[in-house]
């Protein structure tokens, strides 16, 4: 069983920061964290996360301007900069078995789901 909770959304203009944090609470195993983002009606789309080699990985929509750093196994944070309008949307950290590695960018393979934070990005 694993509890993730966000934290640090919140509005700023376009080429702004934030600094999300996700804080994952375990029963035991071994989970990878990663995060997702959603607009209402739409799909939760993969935004960065770990690959099969534990690689942090990132959605071309993001490279270059959002980071992941993990300061320990139950903490994800992602850094987010040069902020833009279509950024915009509500980010969802989720968590998946160590062992379920393929399709990593898929949220069917991702078992457990914080509440979300909210991110807004003004122009």
């Amino acid at each position: 069983q694993v509890q993730l909770m966000e934290s640090g959304g919140g509005s700023v203009q376009s080429g702004g920061s934030l600094r999300l944090s996700c804080s994952a609470s375990t029963s035991g195993g071994n989970y990878i964290l990663a995060w997702f983002r959603q607009l209402p009606g739409d799909q939760r789309e993969w935004v960065a996360g770990f690959n099969t080699a534990n690689n942090a990985v990132f959605a071309d929509s993001v490279k270059g301007r959002f980071f992941i750093s993990q300061e320990t196994a139950n903490t994800l944070y992602l850094q987010m900069t040069k902020l833009r309008p279509e950024d915009t949307a509500m980010y969802y950290c989720a968590a998946r078995p160590a062992l379920r590695t393929n399709s990593y960018r898929s949220p069917q393979i991702y078992d457990y789901w914080g509440k979300g934070t909210q991110v807004t990005v003004s122009s």
